[in-house]
């Protein structure tokens, strides 16, 4: 006869088997909620038409030397800083003359040695001829001693574009301005020990100025060398100026990966000051010229920029697209978008590809992707 199971026994095992059911049934194949829409802003392509003409420059001058020693030794003294105004032939350093003084002693002491032995050769040789004349030394003697006169001579001369070599290094030992401008850069201090040729100052001589601006690799194709542009100083002061492309640089800069710009300003004199900043406004590029939101664009796993495009279906795809010139507020798009394409405008580095969206326009209006129209 079996036992009698307690009270308490059974309690507890009827919740193990209860808790079990439950365990069971919320292991069961139960599919997860879908993922809520994301809400991002979005914007038409080609809102900001003609953003991407304007670009930001620096004034130049057309002409920036680097000025240098032509002999090496210690600089001792610097007459000029940066900014400084000089004008052509004013002193702007100098070095240690000393040991090029003691070259130009020695180059002399080694000419008049030369003269010396010249003038004994010289004279030994007319002495020899007299005698070849009478006839008591034979005629190799006396070409002896013409030989040893022209060997002479030829020392004399040797010495003499020593002493003159020496002398010019001596008055190397000052840098003169080859030109009025102004300095605008140093790149050596009193005391420094330079070799021949070290820059020592920038010099931007007077005369025509330039704006130097940097260009996207998608458009540096659609400038030329002789390309009008319009340069407007900063601060607006004196209107837009003419100015025309001088050179583009056939290699981009290996940083920025934009390729530099110098165009040459209509102006008069003292219209413009070195390194100010300008706006440079490249030629409009017509209505089919399109722009993003600098925001909009998201680097393109194959290469390049992309932007994330609306579909019909309110989801968004990744497109890869020919970024042109960047502005403040936008950047020119070449290739890869339509006009009235609805594209997102910030946000896209937490998208990805087929994700679906609630699109918002800048007043926080919903976006009805299919037409095209809030």
């Amino acid at each position: 006869m079996r036992a009698a199971v307690p009270s308490r026994v059974l309690l507890h095992r009827c919740a193990i088997a209860l808790l079990a059911c439950v365990l069971v049934s919320g292991c069961g194949g139960r599919e997860e909620a879908p993922e809520a829409p994301r809400t991002v802003l979005v914007t038409r392509v080609g809102a900001h038409a003609g953003t991407g003409t304007s670009l930001a420059g620096e004034i130049r001058a057309r002409h920036e030397t680097q000025l240098g020693f032509q002999v090496a030794g210690r600089m001792v003294e610097r007459q000029a800083e940066v900014g400084d105004r000089v004008e052509r032939g004013e002193l702007l350093a100098r070095l240690e003359p000393d040991d090029l003084q003691a070259r130009e002693r020695a180059a002399r002491a080694q000419l008049a040695a030369a003269e010396a032995e010249l003038g004994r050769a010289r004279a030994d040789q007319a002495r020899f001829r007299v005698l070849a004349e009478d006839q008591l030394v034979s005629r190799s003697t006396l070409d002896t001693q013409n030989a040893a006169a022209t060997a002479a001579q030829g020392q004399v001369d040797a010495a003499r574009a020593e002493l003159e070599l020496a002398r010019n290094q001596a008055g190397h030992t000052r840098l003169l301005s080859p030109a009025d401008g102004v300095i605008a850069a140093l790149h050596a201090e009193t005391g420094q020990v330079l070799g021949a040729g070290q820059p020592v100052f920038t010099l931007a001589t007077d005369g025509d100025r330039e704006v130097v601006f940097a260009v996207a690799e998608g458009q540096v194709g659609h400038i030329r060398p002789g390309d009008p542009v319009q340069v407007e100083p900063w601060t607006g002061e004196g209107g837009r100026l003419n100015a025309s492309v001088r050179e583009v640089a056939p290699a981009a800069d290996p940083t920025t990966r934009t390729y530099q710009v110098r165009a040459t300003i209509d102006a008069p004199p003292g219209a413009l000051e070195l390194g100010q900043s300008a706006r440079v406004f490249l030629p409009d590029g017509g209505a089919d010229t399109l722009s993003v939101p600098l925001a909009a664009l998201q680097p393109n796993p194959e290469g390049g920029k992309a932007v994330f495009v609306l579909a019909a279906d309110s989801t968004v795809a990744l497109r890869p697209v020919q970024a042109g010139a960047y502005a403040a507020d936008g950047v020119a798009v070449m290739e890869g978008l339509r006009a009235g394409e609805w594209v997102v405008a910030a946000g896209g580095h937490l998208l990805r590809e087929g994700m679906a969206v609630r699109p918002v326009d800048a007043e926080g209006r919903s976006v009805a992707p299919g037409d095209g129209t809030p």
